[in-house]
């Protein structure tokens, strides 16, 4: 989460969830907590019940809107322009924490002359590249130094490019040199200064305009979140992939980012970023990564011409100031665990071993590469992208021109068996003859079948334990990678090509009949083990020297004394509030990240109301009710030398331990690629124009795929754009799991939630002869899908200028297999991606509905072509990085 890692240093929740009670003002935008957190959502009870104003904003009304004190429904794809209106309300009322301001974020840092902000150049920052879709972020610097990418400077020189990675999940860029900065606030180029202009015209009208939510609506909500922050109060943010899944995903955090730091609600009791992660272990999947471009911890996967060896690797970190200048200890620790005893400084502990990025190998990129025949073979492991990938028919053709395709799952999903009945059968796109893609189905173990942990939405380490033996050939996936390695080891020849993977460490012991590898044993490798093979306790225990090993530095600590620290159940009553012997949190198990910052520059609670971590000056260390996230001894008068770098460089009073200046970013002039401030751009497809800066639509270095089989549609003032009026958004229910897989073959969870259908307003079935529980067929440029109507007040028409805008709710479970079967909402979804994270925009779209199933075989061709030549959709629509609405953007 490169928005949060960008602002803070980490791109974890900055808080815990139990945490809720203590926030005196809630703000939920872009999630259902009540209904996809429904255990969570306990703690936003508790907290009302205990005084604090709960607020939601999104499209839809829910069940969290109904536990609110306020639903304030607001049109999918515009939250940059609410929040950004926000920030604005604080900055020219005076109601932000000027002492936590000047002291804890980089508001006084001077920007260097060159910078020109979207208010000087249209809706655009200086450096963009109008043709390649990418900024040089050279003018973006301060005054004074020189920031690099995080985490370092891994990657293509050059200008930073939609498609290179910018890893910030556990750390903030860095920047060398000590930047100019003004204490007064006062300079015209300080990054305070530069807030207030660029967030001047982001007014609660605008808001009006652009977002649908009336002024007085707006306005209480800025009141509420202003009147419970300060010195003796906190409100807490809490989002969800609401706002992740948009082409501006990253940026739209960053913005929440920096309403926090302004209000003083980061590293305190009751305040924070709340990121709810998707499902049980989205959190562990990037801590150790399924993403193409990061190794364990976010180290930044190497780049095939930029990192010749480690000394080339690290470089740029370790002259750094903060924890990232220690990544030469993070890294030989990871290489010693992957190669013991065969990583040596002689052979520069086997980094040469290590896969090379040459560009992009995001799954969308892939699924190209499969269509053009470059990748021709695909694993698939718990996911269904048949169904539960933007552009589904996209992901189809792909899977179709593979030689073979291996899915492990709990069912025979769409994945598996789209070779015989997916959609493209119907059509006559494709015939099961002559798709020669062989595909192998291995059924999976269930969550119940297998020990292992899950690493939730706060970065909590929970075990679970095996409950029952799986049966048949089910396997856990630790089976299948452990085996699958182990034969192909024994198949490895005793040639140099080979050496990597014959050297492994692959000594996991096994039990029981089937062989199940140990995964205790795995996360006691993944914690680290010092030169006498115990277990570590700390990730500032890891050495450069090669004389420890660690899987993965943000967990070292959670097997210390060898004892499974995840494991721990300890009840509620018998410890804390914070509960730090239930699981294990990373970092080092502290629960509120950055909570240096809950005390004052001297080391004081700024009240006694939300003390939470303070100074104790007669034991000479930080103290309170959770692990200091900060050198616990280290004074808050503490003055570093000037050239002083790594940990020993962060003074006594800069919270931010992983940001190489110690503070939260308000400004980020580096670690993002497509702008050092949030600011609003339309959705990839909308039917309104860009009201906040007209002359550009879409965010400019959105990463977009122009391709017969991903078609864009006009957008705003473009001609075209009418013959798609409507904006649809996509959500889930709580009675179904993601794309369906475990929860469309259970007969309870089918029955409860039986089948697909489409949220409309009563005003909308009006206007398009829509009746309740008849059918109706929603279009794009892509497919078109049908469900069963629900007419329902939950959505209701916005006000936006002179027209009115409907939007329509559509649920992502469903599929053509299972007991409960319908079609897919991805068929409807383009591929236009956050350029940060290669993340797609699922959660705004725009659609035509009409009433009526939708037409079968090539009869569906037919109308999503007729849909196509109406709006007049070429292969140029959609795809300008620098565009004039006006002038047709095509």
């Amino acid at each position: 989460m490169p928005g949060l890692g960008t602002s803070f240093g980490r791109g974890g929740a900055t808080t815990f969830q139990q945490d809720l009670v203590n926030a005196d003002c809630i703000l939920i935008q872009g999630s259902n907590m009540a209904e996809a957190h429904p255990v969570g959502f306990q703690w936003v009870v508790e907290a009302k019940r205990r005084g604090a104003t709960v607020i939601h904003v999104d499209p839809r009304f829910t069940r969290t809107s109904a536990l609110a004190h306020r639903h304030v429904p607001l049109r999918a794809g515009s939250d940059i322009a609410f929040l950004g209106a926000l920030i604005n309300h604080v900055l020219t009322s005076g109601a932000y924490f000027h002492d936590y301001v000047a002291a804890y974020t980089n508001a006084a840092m001077i920007v260097g002359e060159d910078f020109r902000d979207t208010e000087d150049l249209d809706g655009i920052f200086s450096g963009l590249d109008a043709e390649a879709g990418s900024y040089d972020t050279d003018s973006w610097q301060y005054e004074g130094s020189t920031a690099v990418p995080s985490v370092g400077g891994h990657g293509p020189e050059g200008p930073t490019n939609s498609h290179g990675p910018e890893t910030t999940g556990s750390g903030g860029p860095v920047y060398h040199g000590r930047a100019r900065s003004d204490p007064s606030l006062q300079h015209p180029r300080c990054v305070f200064q530069l807030l207030k202009r660029h967030y001047a015209r982001y007014t609660p009208e605008l808001v009006e305009e652009v977002c649908g939510v009336p002024r007085a609506e707006f306005e209480w909500v800025a009141e509420q979140l202003v009147a419970n922050s300060g010195r003796d109060r906190t409100s807490a943010v809490v989002y969800s992939v609401g706002w992740t899944q948009h082409t501006v995903g990253v940026q739209y955090i960053r913005a929440a980012s920096i309403l926090q730091l302004l209000l003083g609600n980061v590293g305190r009791p009751g305040g924070g970023v709340l990121a709810l992660r998707g499902h049980a272990s989205i959190q562990g999947s990037t801590d150790i990564p399924t993403l193409f471009n990061l190794l364990p911890g976010y180290l930044p996967m190497p780049y095939a011409e930029a990192d010749i060896d480690v000394d080339s690797y690290v470089a740029p970190d370790e002259r750094a100031r903060g924890y990232w200048a220690n990544m030469r200890a993070y890294l030989v620790s990871l290489l010693k665990a992957w190669w013991g005893e065969h990583a040596t400084a002689d052979n520069d502990f086997c980094f040469d071993r290590l896969p090379r990025l040459t560009g992009d190998h995001s799954t969308f990129q892939t699924v190209i590469d499969q269509i053009e025949g470059r990748c021709r073979g695909y694993f698939v492991v718990g996911e269904n992208p048949a169904v539960g990938s933007a552009n589904a028919r996209q992901q189809r053709l792909g899977l179709a021109n593979l030689d073979w395709l291996v899915v492990r799952d709990l069912n025979l999903v769409e994945t598996a068996t789209f070779w015989q009945d997916g959609p493209e059968i119907d059509s006559g796109e494709l015939r099961t003859e002559d798709i020669g893609t062989e595909v192998f189905f291995l059924p999976a173990a269930a969550h119940t079948e297998k020990d292992g942990t899950f690493t939730n939405t706060q970065r909590l380490l929970q075990w679970h334990h095996k409950a029952v033996e799986p049966t048949g050939d089910q396997r856990s996936d630790l089976w299948f990678f452990y085996h699958l390695g182990r034969r192909l080891r024994e198949k490895a020849q005793d040639v140099e090509r080979d050496r990597p993977l014959r050297e492994l460490t692959w000594d996991y012991p096994t039990e029981g009949a089937i062989g199940e590898p140990s995964a205790a044993a795995v996360l006691r490798e993944i914690n680290g083990t010092g030169a006498d093979g115990a277990p570590l306790s700390a990730y500032t225990q890891l050495r450069a020297d090669g004389s420890t090993s660690c899987g993965c530095w943000i967990y070292c600590g959670v097997f210390a004394d060898d004892v499974n620290q995840a494991a721990r159940r300890r009840p509620g009553a018998e410890q804390s509030w914070v509960a730090p012997e239930w699981g294990w949190a990373w970092p080092a198990n502290r629960r509120l990240l950055y909570n240096r910052a809950s005390a004052d520059p001297d080391g004081r609670p700024w009240s006694d109301r939300k003390a939470y971590i303070w100074w104790d000056d007669q034991r000479g260390e930080w103290t309170g009710h959770d692990v200091p996230d900060f050198d616990r001894t280290k004074r808050p008068d503490f003055v570093p030398a000037p050239e002083a770098t790594g940990p020993e460089g962060i003074a006594g009073t800069e919270p931010f331990i992983m940001q190489s200046d110690g503070r939260g970013w308000l400004y980020a002039p580096s670690g993002l690629v497509d702008g050092p401030l949030p600011a609003h751009y339309e959705p990839q497809e909308s039917p309104l124009n860009n009201r906040v800066h007209p002359a550009q639509q879409r965010n400019p270095a959105r990463q977009v795929f122009a391709r017969p089989d991903n078609r864009y549609q006009p957008s705003g003032l473009e001609p075209g754009s009418e013959v798609f009026p409507c904006v649809f958004t996509t959500f889930r229910l709580t009675e179904h799991h993601t794309a369906g897989g475990m929860s469309r073959w259970l007969a309870h969870l089918s029955e409860l939630a039986p089948a697909m259908f489409l949220e409309i307003s009563p005003q909308l079935a009006a206007e398009r002869g829509l009746r309740h529980l008849d059918w109706a067929t929603v279009i794009t440029a892509r497919s078109a899908i049908e469900g069963r109507v629900l007419v329902t007040a939950r959505l209701r028409p916005l006000r936006l200028g002179e027209r009115n805008v409907h939007q329509i709710g559509i649920p992502w479970h469903w599929g053509p297999n299972g007991l409960t079967t319908g079609d897919a909402a991805n068929e409807l979804i383009n591929v236009a991606l956050d350029p940060n994270v290669h993340i797609m925009e699922t959660k705004a779209g725009a659609c035509d509905i009409r009433p009526g199933r939708r037409p079968r075989g090539a009869a569906l061709l037919r109308l999503v072509e007729d849909y196509r030549r109406r709006a007049g959709i070429t292969e140029h629509t959609g795809v300008e990085h620098v565009d004039d609405p006006e002038r047709g953007g095509r």
